[in-house]
């Protein structure tokens, strides 16, 4: 059996150090915020290039919380990628706004800077990228449509930790990038995290305010806020993991060249790279018209796959309420029909690489 993600097995890589970071936590007697969550923010912002990390609860709650300082609220529109994982749409709806799709470069999946500047209304407030899959949007497009617009970019960078886009890591190119640090990511917790990287002062102090009940001072609450604090015992974790995330994206990049290898001229469309973009390669992800024969027959042969993501946020019967035709996006809609991801992973062994392409070629 191959699985889709083996989480066990990073854990038992660095074990003693997980161990010891959360012994450290413990022993610390300090479980909300505290020098542990400083420290990791200290360490990321450093990673990411950046002024400011701010940890929160999730990668949703990062989402959400950055649209809040930037301003969103009810009345408001938001630009978003037609086909995303629908966080991004419900961060959008929960500051009381709209999202407004825009479709994505088919051979990337992500979106399409060309189609943004049609969809900005007197209402738009913020444009809303995401580095899917770990591949760096076209983001210099879109900062510059937002430039001219006086609108704010917001990236979400769930899938990205590492990424770089024209040479340089994610994290600081817009106005922020919200983060999800999900145990699956490539950076990824031991249960829900999440941050926002900005290097806008004045933002990064409304985070940190909103993030704890809207307080600076215990007790004293300047606006209404939200409990979502990054969890110390969390940021012990991610902090053992960020020392090795450069190893770990590297070795997913070895995986992945072996695939555009290997399944070169396979029957299945391969992922588009930019000259730009060097992906963090969160997912690798195929398309092929007979996906799901495709996956029967991988899962036949032991292998694990997951669809990311079968219903797009306009199908979904949670935006049954904005009027979209099943139809509206096309692209979307194809790409939902037609995309599937293989096992990648940095504990995946080369042999079960070479058993993903065999059984890809034999079954495309």
């Amino acid at each position: 059996m191959i699985p889709f993600l083996d989480l066990r097995a990073g854990y038992d890589e660095l074990r003693p150090e997980i161990d010891a970071a959360i012994s450290r936590v413990l022993d610390s007697g300090m479980y909300i915020l505290g020098e542990e969550v400083a420290a990791f923010e200290r360490e990321y912002a450093a990673y990411c290039g950046c002024k400011h990390a701010i940890g929160v609860a999730n990668g949703l709650d990062a989402l959400h919380l950055a649209l809040r300082a930037m301003g969103v609220g009810p009345g408001d529109e938001v630009i978003v990628p037609s086909n995303t994982y629908i966080a991004t749409w419900l961060a959008v709806s929960q500051c009381g706004a709209t999202p407004v799709p825009v479709e994505p470069v088919e051979g990337t999946s992500n979106l399409d800077p060309a189609l943004v500047e049609a969809a900005i209304t007197s209402r738009t407030k913020a444009i809303l990228p995401v580095h899917l899959y770990g591949q760096p949007a076209d983001l210099d497009p879109i900062l510059a449509i937002a430039a001219r617009h006086g609108l704010r970019v917001l990236e979400d960078g769930a899938q990205a930790q590492g990424a770089r886009y024209k040479g340089r890591r994610v994290g600081g190119h817009g106005d922020a990038v919200a983060w999800s640090f999900y145990p699956g990511k490539n950076l990824g917790a031991y249960g829900d995290a999440g941050a926002i990287t900005t290097n806008d002062d004045a933002l990064a102090e409304q985070l940190r305010v909103l993030r704890n009940y809207g307080s600076r001072v215990k007790y004293v609450n300047d606006v209404q806020g939200w409990n979502s604090r990054l969890d110390p015992l969390q940021a012990a974790v991610l902090r053992v993991k960020l020392a090795h995330l450069d190893d770990w994206n590297a070795r997913r990049r070895a995986i992945a060249a072996r695939y555009l290898d290997g399944l070169r001229d396979a029957g299945v469309a391969l992922p588009e790279v930019p000259d730009w973009a060097e992906p963090a390669w969160h997912l690798f992800v195929v398309r092929s018209p007979r996906r799901d024969a495709l996956q029967a027959r991988l899962g036949e042969a032991g292998i694990g796959t997951l669809i990311h993501y079968p219903l797009p946020p306009h199908r979904q019967q949670a935006y049954a309420g904005l009027g979209f035709s099943a139809d509206a996006f096309p692209i979307a809609n194809r790409l939902a029909d037609q995309l599937l991801s293989l096992p990648i992973g940095p504990h995946q062994s080369e042999a079960a690489t070479s058993a993903v392409i065999d059984a890809v070629r034999a079954g495309a």
